[in-house]
Protein backbone atom coordinates (compact mmCIF):
# COMPACT_ATOMS: atom_id res chain seq x y z
CA UNK A 1 0.00 0.00 0.00
CA UNK A 2 1.16 3.42 -0.44
CA UNK A 3 1.03 6.50 1.76
CA UNK A 4 -3.21 7.31 1.07
CA UNK A 5 -4.67 7.89 4.22
CA UNK A 6 -8.29 9.05 4.68
CA UNK A 7 -8.48 12.67 4.34
CA UNK A 8 -11.29 15.09 5.14
CA UNK A 9 -12.37 17.03 2.17
CA UNK A 10 -14.01 19.91 3.73
CA UNK A 11 -10.82 20.56 5.73
CA UNK A 12 -8.74 20.80 3.08
CA UNK A 13 -10.80 23.34 1.60
CA UNK A 14 -11.39 25.48 4.37
CA UNK A 15 -7.33 25.21 4.82
CA UNK A 16 -7.15 26.26 1.27
CA UNK A 17 -9.34 29.43 1.53
CA UNK A 18 -7.63 30.28 4.93
CA UNK A 19 -4.13 30.20 3.58
CA UNK A 20 -3.45 29.60 -0.32
CA UNK A 21 -1.64 26.42 -0.42
CA UNK A 22 -2.32 25.22 3.31
CA UNK A 23 -5.02 22.76 2.24
CA UNK A 24 -2.76 21.17 -0.33
CA UNK A 25 -0.35 20.67 2.33
CA UNK A 26 -2.74 19.22 4.18
CA UNK A 27 -3.30 16.63 1.69
CA UNK A 28 0.89 16.31 1.74
CA UNK A 29 0.99 17.95 -2.31
CA UNK A 30 4.05 19.84 -1.86
CA UNK A 31 4.65 20.44 -4.91
CA UNK A 32 1.04 21.56 -5.61
CA UNK A 33 0.56 23.55 -2.14
CA UNK A 34 3.80 25.55 -3.16
CA UNK A 35 2.41 26.30 -6.79
CA UNK A 36 -1.00 27.28 -5.43
CA UNK A 37 0.79 29.61 -3.27
CA UNK A 38 2.84 31.23 -5.94
CA UNK A 39 -0.32 31.45 -8.02
CA UNK A 40 -2.01 33.83 -5.81
CA UNK A 41 0.53 35.54 -4.65
CA UNK A 42 1.23 36.29 -8.11
CA UNK A 43 -2.52 36.97 -9.01
CA UNK A 44 -2.31 39.69 -6.27
CA UNK A 45 0.63 41.54 -6.97
CA UNK A 46 0.18 41.42 -10.72
CA UNK A 47 -3.82 42.19 -10.98
CA UNK A 48 -5.00 43.95 -7.58
CA UNK A 49 -3.85 47.51 -7.81
CA UNK A 50 -1.72 48.63 -4.86
CA UNK A 51 -4.01 50.91 -3.62
CA UNK A 52 -6.26 48.01 -2.97
CA UNK A 53 -3.58 46.31 -1.18
CA UNK A 54 -2.45 49.38 0.76
CA UNK A 55 -6.37 50.00 1.94
CA UNK A 56 -6.54 45.81 3.00
CA UNK A 57 -3.19 46.71 5.16
CA UNK A 58 -4.80 49.92 6.34
CA UNK A 59 -8.40 48.32 7.66
CA UNK A 60 -10.50 49.70 4.80
CA UNK A 61 -12.50 46.96 2.62
CA UNK A 62 -11.53 47.14 -0.90
CA UNK A 63 -13.70 47.69 -4.14
CA UNK A 64 -15.03 43.94 -5.13
CA UNK A 65 -13.45 44.56 -9.08
CA UNK A 66 -10.08 44.93 -7.36
CA UNK A 67 -9.85 42.01 -6.05
CA UNK A 68 -11.99 39.81 -8.06
CA UNK A 69 -9.08 38.04 -9.92
CA UNK A 70 -7.12 37.19 -6.85
CA UNK A 71 -10.15 36.05 -5.46
CA UNK A 72 -11.04 34.18 -8.71
CA UNK A 73 -7.25 32.39 -8.39
CA UNK A 74 -8.29 31.88 -4.49
CA UNK A 75 -11.26 29.96 -5.55
CA UNK A 76 -9.56 27.75 -7.48
CA UNK A 77 -7.44 26.57 -5.09
CA UNK A 78 -10.36 25.51 -2.63
CA UNK A 79 -12.25 23.86 -5.01
CA UNK A 80 -8.82 22.12 -6.53
CA UNK A 81 -8.20 21.38 -2.84
CA UNK A 82 -11.67 19.63 -2.37
CA UNK A 83 -11.13 17.84 -5.71
CA UNK A 84 -7.88 16.48 -4.76
CA UNK A 85 -8.98 15.20 -1.19
CA UNK A 86 -11.73 13.32 -2.65
CA UNK A 87 -9.63 11.85 -4.99
CA UNK A 88 -6.87 10.82 -2.48
CA UNK A 89 -10.21 9.14 -0.50
CA UNK A 90 -11.14 7.14 -3.27
CA UNK A 91 -7.66 5.74 -4.18
CA UNK A 92 -7.62 4.79 -0.39
CA UNK A 93 -10.55 2.94 -0.53
CA UNK A 94 -8.93 1.28 -4.04
CA UNK A 95 -6.22 0.40 -2.46
CA UNK A 96 -8.33 -1.05 1.14
CA UNK A 97 -10.47 -3.34 -0.77
CA UNK A 98 -7.54 -4.60 -2.85
CA UNK A 99 -5.84 -5.59 0.28
CA UNK A 100 -8.79 -7.40 1.65
CA UNK A 101 -9.28 -8.91 -1.68
CA UNK A 102 -5.97 -10.22 -1.78
CA UNK A 103 -6.26 -10.83 1.65
CA UNK A 104 -9.85 -12.95 1.06
CA UNK A 105 -7.95 -14.87 -2.03
CA UNK A 106 -5.06 -16.57 -0.56
CA UNK A 107 -5.05 -20.10 -0.58
CA UNK A 108 -5.60 -22.45 1.87
CA UNK A 109 -3.42 -26.05 2.48
CA UNK A 110 -5.75 -27.64 -0.02
CA UNK A 111 -5.17 -25.15 -2.78
CA UNK A 112 -8.52 -23.75 -3.18
CA UNK A 113 -9.86 -20.35 -2.26
CA UNK A 114 -11.70 -19.75 0.82
CA UNK A 115 -13.99 -16.52 0.76
CA UNK A 116 -15.45 -13.77 -1.12
CA UNK A 117 -13.61 -13.78 -4.43
CA UNK A 118 -11.54 -10.33 -5.80
CA UNK A 119 -14.40 -7.59 -7.35
CA UNK A 120 -14.58 -8.82 -10.90
CA UNK A 121 -17.00 -7.47 -13.99
CA UNK A 122 -20.28 -10.20 -13.70
CA UNK A 123 -21.83 -10.94 -16.63
CA UNK A 124 -25.14 -12.09 -16.29
CA UNK A 125 -27.47 -14.38 -18.63
CA UNK A 126 -28.86 -11.89 -20.83
CA UNK A 127 -25.35 -10.20 -21.57
CA UNK A 128 -25.19 -7.54 -19.21
CA UNK A 129 -22.67 -6.64 -16.98
CA UNK A 130 -22.35 -5.37 -13.54
CA UNK A 131 -20.17 -2.98 -12.56
CA UNK A 132 -17.71 -4.26 -9.54
CA UNK A 133 -17.96 -1.12 -7.60
CA UNK A 134 -21.44 0.53 -7.71
CA UNK A 135 -22.93 -3.29 -8.51
CA UNK A 136 -25.55 -1.64 -11.04
CA UNK A 137 -25.91 -3.16 -15.03
CA UNK A 138 -24.22 -1.65 -17.35
CA UNK A 139 -23.72 -1.26 -21.07
CA UNK A 140 -21.53 -4.42 -22.10
CA UNK A 141 -20.41 -2.12 -25.15
CA UNK A 142 -18.03 0.00 -23.03
CA UNK A 143 -15.35 -0.47 -20.43
CA UNK A 144 -16.41 1.83 -17.63
CA UNK A 145 -19.62 2.25 -15.66
CA UNK A 146 -22.02 4.73 -16.76
CA UNK A 147 -23.11 5.15 -13.28
CA UNK A 148 -20.02 5.23 -11.42
CA UNK A 149 -17.39 5.70 -14.51
CA UNK A 150 -15.75 3.37 -12.91
CA UNK A 151 -13.00 1.23 -15.32
CA UNK A 152 -14.72 -2.03 -16.33
CA UNK A 153 -13.23 -5.56 -17.21
CA UNK A 154 -9.85 -7.37 -16.11
CA UNK A 155 -7.35 -4.63 -17.47
CA UNK A 156 -8.46 -2.10 -15.56
CA UNK A 157 -6.16 0.09 -13.03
Amino acid sequence: MTDHTRRRPWLAALLALVVSGLGHAYLRRWARAFGWYVAVTAAVFVFVPEAAISGVLAGEPPPVRDVAPAAAVVGASVIDAYVVALRNNREHERERDAARSADAAEPTAGGTVDGPAAPSTETTSDETVRCPECGKETDPTVDFCQWCAEPLGDDAT
